[in-house]
């Protein structure tokens, strides 16, 4: 009769172990708890427990930072998925999905900036060169206040 291996138990993290298992500082795991990103428990000794699931957790925190989604929409994905249970590849996909739009969005604007950033501010005010051209009579500055080309408004 073959011995079968003996599964691993499950135990929880310290907040020093969850910090240096994703990489990140001690604060940065407080802070993220603090806005409501992960959870949290306290042992009889008041230590900060986590689940191991909260290391996919920050992962997804960081890569949606780092795409620039706002932590108040991050929070509010994360509200979605269940505290149970380690997000999965579906999940993941779900979250970026409803970012996606907005992450092209954002592309686009920064595109017609850096196509738009040497020669006209886009709001009308400034007469460079192109304003006649783009701009002529400063019929922007008409009704509208700030960069309006750059903001993609008629």
């Amino acid at each position: 009769m073959e011995k079968q291996p003996r599964p691993i138990p499950k135990r929880d993290l310290s907040v020093g172990e969850v910090a240096a298992r994703a990489g990140v500082p001690i604060s940065t795991v407080h802070f993220y708890e603090k806005e409501g990103l992960l959870q949290s428990w306290r042992t009889p000794a008041n230590h900060r427990r986590y689940e191991r699931s909260v290391l996919r957790r920050i992962a997804i925190v960081r890569v949606a930072q780092r795409a620039g989604v706002p932590l108040k929409e991050i929070q509010t994905a994360l509200a979605t998925l269940p505290d149970q249970r380690m997000p999965t590849q579906d999940d993941w996909e779900r979250l970026a999905a409803g970012w996606r739009k907005q992450l092209t969005d954002r592309i686009d604007r920064l595109t017609r900036l850096r196509d738009q950033l040497t020669t006209c501010i886009g709001c009308g005010c400034l007469s460079t060169q192109d304003c006649p051209l783009r701009n002529p009579n400063d019929a922007l500055g008409e009704g509208h206040a700030g960069p309006v080309l750059l903001e993609g408004r008629d």
